[in-house]
């Protein structure tokens, strides 16, 4: 029988560090918080998260619902767009907890990059604007925490052309 059998490295001292690390590493899982964490808003709608994925819905929606129940992610609604047929009202973003989790986990130090990689991928007119439509706000420490200074290109330009 194998120590997870048993329960026992359930309940060792690295028994936390170990399931987030399960959580965090899954595919699909790992792929919705890299997109989450390029996206410009950090809040994503179905339709964005399918396409940047690569995924099925449901492969995502399964997903979403262990990041929820895990309290890394959240599902945030902006009410005006409910019932407006061209724009999503449900979004997906972190909570607290999640940015706590992603800091401790060095993700956040893969922002600049993330946010490159979103930036650079083609979309199409739909997930244009999905991207583009008004989303609720994200509490204020979750924001805080996902901010980056974006380098002054100019600058480096100035430097490069003599």
């Amino acid at each position: 029988m194998s120590e997870t059998d048993t329960g026992a490295a359930d309940t060792g001292p690295f028994a936390e560090q170990q399931r987030l690390f399960k959580l965090l590493s899954q595919d699909t899982r790992h792929l919705i918080i890299q997109e989450l964490l390029g996206h410009p808003a950090h809040l994503m709608s179905l339709a964005e998260l399918e396409y940047m994925t690569g995924k099925s819905q449901a492969a995502i929606k399964d997903q979403l619902e262990t990041l929820i129940d895990a309290g890394l992610l959240e599902r945030y609604t902006y009410e005006p767009s409910e019932g407006t047929r061209d724009l999503p009202s449900q979004f997906y973003g972190f909570t607290e907890r999640g940015v706590e989790v992603l800091h401790d986990y060095k993700y956040l130090r893969g922002l600049p990059v993330a946010r490159a990689l979103y930036e650079n991928t083609r979309k199409t007119e739909k997930i244009e604007r999905h991207e583009s439509a008004p989303r609720p706000e994200l509490p204020d420490a979750v924001a805080d925490a996902l901010e980056f200074d974006e380098p002054d290109l100019d600058a480096i330009d100035g430097g490069t052309n003599r």
